[in-house]
């Protein structure tokens, strides 16, 4: 809604929760159940006492004691409660019984749906805020498939009262959202905060599924979670689906590479293969339990202060098209990233990168809003159980080959990188390929954009074949010179 200012100026003002409530409850269409487990019934709460809910809500309840949960849901082989497949067994098994319970004869007109939380708020000794589950399956025509968004939720308030509260609020406005801003994703995404704070809690995980969002891909909704700054991290893996970061690093070894991969080279491929060689050699270091990452920040997605959506795509597609996992983060130093992932693992943290940018770490201008300054940084860094696996640079003027027993460093910085080279934390990776030093990503994206020959043999296999068929990067044949 907009209200009126001098001016003839307008600016926009969310519905409190009481007039979204109202709204979904005034319509004679909608019929569905609540099904909250952990923290209450705190958004069927609202629904109630705005009033008019009788024609709205069929069911309303809570499992909180696991055995009745197990009895309703079934039991999960891990044993936990709050998981995305809890949610969406929750979401299914409501769904079919109100298909089984209510007579589509009796109710030709109505559109059915569930709402569904499995949550746990803050414990006692306030070592762990809570996080949730939070989802909503839907119909908006008595005879189309059910829609369905899922999305998580960590809690930062230190009041159990208040994340209830919280949580409640968030629970209006997904239902709310899904009804009247089914076809505007971007500002479902965003009215999600409508009436909160970013303060209070993070969304760091949404997916949107079914036939009234066929048209939306998951990594967009997922970069623009990071772009509206409701998280600083986002993952999704090679099928386009959203991951949960603290779900996929949860104790595991991460080997992560940075880079702009506009497009993915032969040089980043080289870089990962031979990374993820060393990395696995490591006496603590498991396969099975070991995560890659290819991470873009958003300052590598930026062009000129704006980001480009349909360019992050193009990127994305190659990347999933390779089989990789993708984390879009906010973190643009290196020391913020390992930060991030020692919030979920102790285990064994690699980065694989190039001279320059291991080299740009050294530069102290990174480091001036930290009181400590570099030191600081570095402590963060290579306190944890970290190592950096390095690729070599070749100078372009010169032909030097350059690698962590030549390179340069700013003289302060000296015996800073000393002490962490000799202590084994920085490793070269050897077994490069010499051919491919030369290619860089701002070469090939400038020879597709002025339709020059001779870029496909810098990319790896079937990834120039890809930009071509889908046209990524701006790429038209008409545009190639003979």
């Amino acid at each position: 809604m907009a209200l009126k200012l001098k001016g003839d100026k307008e600016i926009n003002v969310a519905m409190s929760s009481k007039e979204k409530a109202l709204k979904v409850n005034f319509n004679k269409d909608t019929y569905g159940t609540f099904a909250e487990i952990g923290a209450g019934q705190e958004t069927v709460r609202h629904f109630f006492r705005a009033g008019g809910a009788s024609g709205t809500i069929a069911k309303a309840m809570s499992a909180y004691d696991k055995d009745f949960s197990d009895a309703i849901y079934g039991i999960e082989e891990d044993g936990r409660y709050v998981t995305e497949t809890r949610l969406k067994k929750m979401l299914t098994y409501e769904i079919e019984v109100i298909e089984e319970r209510l007579s589509r004869k009796k109710h030709p007109n109505k559109i059915f749906f569930t709402y569904a939380n499995t949550v746990t708020t803050i414990d006692f000794a306030k070592k762990f805020k809570g996080h949730g589950w939070v989802g909503i399956k839907f119909q908006l025509d008595p005879l189309e498939n059910y829609s369905k968004i899922v999305l998580h939720v960590r809690f930062k308030e230190t009041d159990a009262k208040l994340q209830q509260e919280t949580l409640g609020i968030l629970g209006v406005n997904l239902i709310y959202g899904a009804f009247y801003l089914n076809d505007k994703p971007r500002e479902l995404l965003k009215s999600l905060y409508d009436n909160l704070h970013k303060v209070q809690l993070e969304i760091d995980m949404i997916n949107f599924d079914g036939p009234r969002f066929s048209y939306v891909d998951n990594r967009l909704m997922s970069l623009l979670l990071v772009k509206n700054g409701m998280t600083n991290a986002v993952m999704f893996g090679p099928d386009g689906n959203n991951l949960l970061p603290a779900q996929q690093l949860y104790k595991a070894n991460i080997l992560a590479l940075r880079g702009s991969f506009r497009p993915v080279t032969k040089v980043n491929m080289n870089m990962y293969k031979l990374a993820h060689k060393m990395f696995l050699k490591e006496n603590k270091v498991k396969e099975e339990n070991t995560k890659f990452i290819f991470e873009i920040t958003l300052t590598n997605l930026s062009n000129e202060g704006e980001i480009d959506e349909r360019d992050f795509l193009d990127r994305a597609e190659l990347l999933c098209s390779l089989g990789q996992n993708v984390m879009i983060t906010n973190f643009q130093e290196y020391y913020k990233l390992v930060d991030y992932f020692s919030e979920f693992t102790k285990a064994r943290i690699g980065l694989a990168m190039g001279v320059a940018s291991f080299i740009q770490i050294f530069d102290e201008k990174y480091y001036r809003n930290l009181s400590g300054g570099i030191l600081e940084a570095f402590g963060k860094l290579f306190f944890k159980d970290l190592k950096v696996y390095l690729y070599p640079f070749k100078n372009q003027k010169t032909g030097e080959i350059v690698t962590s027993k030549n390179l340069r460093v700013h003289p302060r910085m000296k015996e800073l990188y000393k002490f962490f080279k000799y202590n084994g934390k920085v490793i070269d990776l050897d077994d490069f390929d010499p051919k491919i030093l030369e290619v860089f990503s701002i070469k090939v994206l400038a020879m597709i954009s002025n339709g020059d020959h001779g870029w496909e043999e810098m990319l790896p296999t079937g990834i120039a074949e890809t930009i071509k068929d889908e046209r990524l990067f701006g790429y038209s044949k008409r545009r190639f010179k003979k």
